[in-house]
This record gives C-alpha cells, structure tokens and sequence, in this order.
C-alpha cells in the first residue's frame, strides 16, 4: 500500500488488531507495515513512532465505552455503566493494562469518559475535589480488577513463544500453586469445595460485586452527611 492511499485511521485500527492479538511487545512497525502491505516509512510519514501510536490506540478504545447519562438513570447506575463498559473494554483489549505502567494517556476519548465520570459523581452531591478522588478510587478498582485477565494473556503468548504448549504449562503452574495452597486450612476448603475456581482465580461475579460494594460505601458517605 502506497504512503499516499494509507490513513492514520487505517494503521490505528490494524494496530489495535495487533495489540489485541500480540500485545505491547508484538507490536513494531516492521509487523505492522507487513499487515498493512506497506513499507514501515510509510508508516511513520502518518504516526511519529510506536509510542503515539500506542497512545492514538488506547484512545480510540476509549471510543467504545458508552456514555450514560447520569440525569436520566441516577448517579449510581450512570456509575455503574461507565465502570462496566470500562471494565469489559478492558477485557477486549488486555494489552492496555500494563501499558498504563509505561504510558501516560490522553486524548479526546479518554478525556470525554473522564468528565463523564466527574459530572456523575459530582450530580451525586460530592464536590469538586471528593468527585476526583471517587472518580481515580472507582477507576483504580476496575484497572486492578482487569489485571488478572490481562496477566494471563501476556502469560499464554510469551509461553507460546518459547515454543512451549502454552496451555499445559499455565495448567501445570497452576497445579503446583495449588499444592502449595493447600497447605493452609481456608485455601484447603475452598480449593476442595465442588465449586471451586482454580487457584487465584476471582470467584464469578466478583467484578461486580466488588463495584458495588464500592458505590455503596459512596452513597452511605452521602447519605450519612446532614441535611443542607
């Protein structure tokens, strides 16, 4: 592809592609070139090196989120949405999550979802200051709960790459975690109780539960403030 018929769309959506599938270390201009049937210069006449990409990437991610409206739904619920939509974005893009280790992030996708977040808090009753802190509070639980999935991503594919089965040996770690494990009597009982998770595992619906026990603890800090 000729660097005049190229798009900075066009290489920002391939490029997401090749994060979702090879993370941050598959990433290079050389395997993006090669997907895009183009030379890596042309590559760089539209993006100025893998870092604005990566930062160009994250932000159209952002795009995905849907933004409630907080006056029609109530303050919780509108909370409630843009941490899930955040979360399952997240889950769709695992590559994101140890990049914000490496990256600062910003652009109008991220930017639209953060004045969202602090108008929602904000029409809750908070001020100004306590809207940030429940804003970065809620944003740290779903970044921290996110980090699992993303781990175990990263995990499968540098396994696949030094040639292993990838899967027997995430299967075989596990094993060897349980063992150690059992060691300790309430592991022990969870490990062995007909429902168990493998180790380490979140329980199912834990996200969920974890977010509202969150909002919750926000909404009695309202409610326990005297009446203005």
């Amino acid at each position: 592809m000729a660097r005049d018929t190229l798009t900075q769309e066009h290489i920002v959506s391939t490029a997401i592609e090749l994060l979702d599938e090879e993370g941050l270390e598959g990433l290079n201009m050389r395997s993006l070139g090669k997907r895009l049937d183009s030379a890596a210069t042309a590559v760089y006449w539209h993006v100025k090196n893998k870092d604005n990409l990566v930062l160009l990437a994250a932000d159209h991610v952002w795009h995905e989120i849907e933004l409630p409206d907080p006056e029609a739904l109530g303050w919780r619920e509108a909370a409630t949405r843009l941490a899930g939509g955040l979360h399952a974005m997240l889950g769709r893009h695992p590559w994101l999550v140890p990049a914000f280790g490496t990256y600062l992030f910003y652009g109008p996708g991220k930017a639209r979802y953060d004045d969202l977040c602090l108008a929602t808090y904000e029409s809750a009753g908070f001020t100004a200051a306590e809207a940030d802190r429940a804003a970065a509070t809620v944003f740290t639980f779903v970044l921290g709960s996110a980090l699992s999935a993303a781990s175990e991503a990263s995990l499968t594919r540098r396994l696949g790459r030094d040639g292993d089965d990838a899967k027997a040996r995430f299967e075989e770690t596990m094993t060897k975690a349980a063992e150690v494990a059992r060691r300790f009597p309430r592991l022990r009982a969870r490990l062995d109780a007909p429902e168990a998770n493998a180790y380490a595992a979140a329980p199912e619906g834990s996200f969920e539960f974890g977010l509202q026990m969150l909002l919750g603890g926000l909404e009695a800090e309202l409610a326990g403030r005297p009446a203005r």
